[in-house]
């Protein structure tokens, strides 16, 4: 860990990028309420002027006593926005530090251009950081411990107190292998960039790393997580060795409001546990990151609610016959059990609005949530149909609950009791589409398992025939309520994991609205 440069306290780098010094200064006035330390991107603002306004306002003002700044003003090289020459990039570091910056970072690719003397000369009075970035991937194994090893003799030879690097990472296995680095040099700080890198982020001062940049508005490097959602989403900053690990894995994983419903839950409840967002491409990488980052159990959507079965070291009874688990328990020495909640959240979700017991029910799609939604209806009573777009497919899953395969062309001319779409289909961002058309809703009651947004195109289509709907917001919250209960073991808060939910997705409705 970094421990030259971060406290136990400030594990949080707020990162300031703004284009006036106005927006900036606004930018630092905030970030300096949530963490002590803020790095000033200078080569952000639109010009050499605008960053000698944003200094002159820190010289003037101020800021606590407690807070470190840290002044970047980083060259188009190495993934920065200035392109002047070196001389007034240094200028602008050296002005930095007379205004109250206590570390300035600086490039490989800068120090490697410069004399010692010169480097020596425009950042004295200040500690310094020693950056390395690689935005297009990380080298294999042996290239990155040469890359270390190169960085930290020249931070030896030149004097620097920290070393960072932030290098593009496509894998949990590349971002472990960056973050161990923290733990072979001292006083170093592992960037793994990208979005399938963003767990890691999150968890990186806990994993040896000095600690986590954040954006006060303006990202400034793929996979960064705003300031605000780092700290009162993710508890960026506060996670410790003792912090239990759980998460959502899917691809995509964005659109997902898990985190939103399982650490309000945490926090409602003072459990010292936190809930990340995995954006997993491959399954096996995944699963071989369970232990080091000490994952505790997990949710799965789309993929891979079918291809963790492979995985796993036992399942549930119905779940196995489901074919699909939506929820895994990591158990002692890593052994995996997995569950099947989708289907409580179907039967929670339609049995409040018509009895299922004799009931037409006519099911779209044919993947993971479409079998626990079909075994949860031919359970409770119900004559399923399925419609996919792989005919196939479909009519193996309707052998499988006694139901019927049906041709979406004879969708006109079928009345069914409730018609269910378990497809992603007018799932955010591509909230247009929907699954069907207002002609082939035939039925009295229309149920997205979609819930976000709350009112999909296909509910709308709906209600526009008078036709009575279901938000899939009331089968995710079952669902997610039965899962946080099987990892914890004591009584959920639905009141507040409900409200969690619906007011972000009311904030991103009144968003949406806006001109």
């Amino acid at each position: 860990m970094a421990k030259a440069l971060t406290s136990e306290k400030s594990r949080v780098c707020a990162v300031v990028a703004a284009r006036t010094a106005r927006d900036a200064w606004h930018q630092l006035r905030r970030a300096v309420r949530d963490t002590g330390t803020v790095e000033l991107r200078l080569d952000w603002l639109a010009s050499a002027a605008e960053a000698h306004r944003l200094l002159a306002l820190l010289k003037k003002s101020g800021i606590p006593r407690r807070v470190t700044l840290i002044a970047t003003c980083r060259h188009r090289q190495a993934g920065g926005l200035i392109s002047a020459a070196l001389a007034a990039q240094l200028s602008l570091l050296h002005s930095a530090i007379d205004a109250g910056c206590a570390w300035v970072d600086v490039e490989i690719e800068t120090v490697a251009a410069i004399p010692p003397f010169t480097l020596d000369l425009f950042t004295s009075g200040a500690k310094r950081i020693l950056s390395y970035h690689d935005f297009r991937g990380i080298p294999s194994p042996r290239g990155l411990t040469q890359v270390a090893r190169r960085m930290n003799q020249l931070r030896e030879a030149s004097g620097f107190d920290v070393l960072k690097l932030a290098v593009q990472c496509d894998s949990l296995a590349q971002s472990l292998r960056l973050l161990a680095l923290s733990r072979q040099y001292p006083n170093v700080v592992s960037i793994p960039m990208g979005d399938v890198a963003t767990p890691v982020r999150i968890l990186a001062p806990r994993l040896g790393s000095g600690f986590s940049y954040a954006p006060v508005d303006q990202a400034t490097a793929p996979g960064q997580i705003p300031l605000a959602e780092l700290r009162e989403l993710y508890r960026g900053g506060d996670v410790t060795r003792c912090t239990r690990v759980y998460g959502v894995i899917g691809d995509p994983i964005a659109h997902s409001l898990s985190p939103v419903l399982h650490n309000a839950a945490f926090r409602a409840r003072k459990i010292d546990a936190v809930y990340l967002p995995f954006r997993v491409i491959d399954l096996v990488d995944f699963l071989r990151a369970i232990e080091p980052l000490k994952i505790a159990g997990f949710s799965i959507t789309l993929p891979h609610k079918e291809r963790i079965l492979h995985h796993l070291d036992d399942c549930d009874p119905l779940a196995a016959a489901i074919g699909a688990v939506n929820t895994v328990v990591v158990r002692g020495a890593g052994t995996l059990f997995g569950y099947n909640t989708d289907y409580v959240g179907v039967l929670r979700a339609i049995e409040r609005r018509m009895p299922i017991a004799g009931s037409r029910v006519l099911i779209l799609g044919a993947g993971g949530a479409a079998r626990a939604v079909a075994f949860a209806l031919a359970k409770g009573g119900a004559s399923v149909s399925i419609c996919a777009r792989r005919a196939e497919r479909a009519r193996k899953l309707a052998r499988e609950v006694d139901g019927d395969a049906m041709p979406r062309a004879a969708l006109r001319h079928e009345f069914f009791d409730a018609i269910v779409n378990a497809t992603p289909l007018g799932m955010h961002p591509n909230t247009h589409q929907s699954p069907l058309n207002a002609r082939e809703l035939n039925c009295r009651i229309v149920f997205d398992a979609v819930y976000r947004p709350r009112h999909t195109k296909l509910l709308q289509l709906a209600a526009s025939k008078g036709i009575e709907t279901i938000s899939g917001v009331e089968m995710f919250l079952a669902q997610g309520i039965a899962q946080w209960e099987i990892w914890t073991g004591t009584r959920a808060p639905e009141a507040i994991m409900r409200r969690a939910v619906l007011q972000r997705l009311e904030a991103e409705e009144r968003e949406r609205k806006q001109p």
